[in-house]
């Protein structure tokens, strides 16, 4: 069976805090961020290089993806992340601060040196951009499409507001644009289209109102910086018993017809919906050949 990857929230989790580190599993989070940028001083670094080190080499994170992020690469304490989180096998590596495809080949090249250096085949490593300036959302579609080790990209919220010099807004109009670009890129380049966090971790309608937007503007998932805003996100992105339902239907009905438009229930059913239940499904964590 194919293995259906969810993306639909991910964790972040301050490298310099062992007990967080050591309970993020158990959160119910499809993913977690084991950051060592903006959530560590600049005196902690070494410190919690060494704690998501140790996390990655003795805890079970069971099912749940791995990514860890870096420092970027302008800083002095990039090349020692990835030389510690490397060898280590995190599911991807989170790059901040990325503003173009150059950018992604300066990572690469340091990224591949250490796979050499460490026997690791070359590419194995899988990276997530994160898109957090003007001029990055403006390369989006070229960052996106730059790299086979990229499994999806993100934006990031804060920072950008921060450089466009807007104010960031519980409603998120300033976002939208930006936000539409990314989505667009990342589906043109086939890679997952990944969220920035909602800062207000007491404002859950806040919460509900901007995952739903996000959803619609064909995002996969969204990051989160406190464990009780997992259940909103997963209820937001999670399709309904109904869509379910009619998604399995389109399914077997296409099935039963290779090509062309099919009816169902007196309805025309062509590719575009076909792909829509398709996804309806592999949201659901069902997985679409399974179904006759």
């Amino acid at each position: 069976m194919k293995k259906i990857i969810k993306r639909r929230s991910q964790l972040y989790v301050p490298g310099n805090s062992p007990s967080m580190l050591q309970n993020c599993m158990v959160f119910g989070a499809d993913g977690v961020l084991l950051d060592l940028e903006d959530s560590v001083s600049i005196y902690q670094k070494d410190s919690a290089r060494l704690l998501v080190s140790e996390a990655l080499s003795f805890l079970d994170f069971k099912d749940i993806e791995v990514v860890v992020r870096i420092n970027a690469i302008d800083t002095p304490f990039c090349k020692d992340d990835l030389e510690a989180i490397i060898p280590l096998k995190p599911d991807a590596i989170r790059l901040p601060k990325t503003s173009s495809s150059e950018d992604i080949f300066n990572y690469e090249k340091l990224i591949s040196q250490i796979e050499e250096k460490n026997n690791i085949p070359i590419g194995t490593t899988k990276i997530v951009p994160m898109l957090e300036t003007a001029i990055a959302i403006e390369n989006a579609f070229d960052i996106a499409k730059s790299s086979s080790r990229i499994i999806a990209i993100t934006i990031g919220g804060e920072d950008l507001t921060a450089d466009m010099k807007v104010s960031r807004t519980r409603e998120g109009h300033e976002l939208f644009w930006a936000r539409a670009k990314v989505a667009l890129a990342a589906s043109a380049a086939k890679v997952a289209a990944l969220d920035t966090v909602f800062s207000d971790i007491n404002d859950e309608e806040g919460l509900r109102k901007d995952t739903q937007t996000i959803k619609e503007l064909g995002f996969d998932g969204k990051a989160c910086i406190n464990p009780r805003q997992i259940q909103i996100i997963h209820e937001i992105f999670n399709p309904t018993e109904q869509e379910i339902e009619r998604a399995i239907e389109i399914i077997k009905a296409s099935k039963k017809k290779e090509g062309g438009v099919v009816s169902l229930n007196g309805k025309m059913i062509d590719y575009p919906v076909v792909k829509r239940a398709e996804l309806t499904l592999s949201r659901a964590g069902i997985d679409v050949s399974t179904l006759i």
